[in-house]
C-alpha cells in the first residue's frame, strides 16, 4: 500500500509525502501505482517548473518513496500558484483512494 500524507498550513499544502508501493500489481504493470505516481510526480513538476517553488524534493523510486516540502516564505503570487497545483494534485490522489483504497492510503493533516 502507498500511504500519502499531506500536510497542510494556514489551509495551504506545505508538505506532500508518499511511501511504498500500492501492491495492485506486478511491478511494471502495476496501473494504480502509475496513475499516483503521475499525479504526484506532475504536481512536483509543475511546482519547479511553472510555480518557480524553491521545492526541498527526495525520491527514492526503489522504496517507492517521493517527499516534497515547500518553505514558509513563499511571496504570495507563488504560493498562489502552488496552492492551485497541490490542491489539483490532491483530488487525484483523494479520487484515487476512493477507488483503490485497499492500495492508496489518503491522509491529510
Amino acid at each position: 500500500m502507498t500511504t500519502v500524507k499531506v500536510t497542510k498550513h494556514n489551509n495551504s499544502i506545505v508538505r506532500v509525502e508518499c511511501d511504498g508501493h500500492t501492491g495492485y500489481g506486478a511491478e511494471g504493470e502495476d496501473i494504480v501505482c502509475a496513475a499516483l505516481s503521475s499525479v504526484v510526480q506532475t504536481a512536483a513538476l509543475g511546482l519547479l517548473q511553472v510555480a518557480g517553488a524553491p521545492l526541498q524534493l527526495e525520491r527514492d523510486d526503489a522504496r517507492g518513496y517521493l517527499l516534497m516540502v515547500l518553505p514558509s516564505d513563499l511571496d504570495k503570487a507563488t504560493r498562489h500558484d502552488c496552492d492551485v497545483i497541490l490542491n489539483t494534485m490532491l483530488l487525484g490522489v483523494a479520487d484515487l483512494n476512493e477507488g483503490f483504497s485497499n492500495y492508496v492510503e489518503l491522509e491529510v493533516r
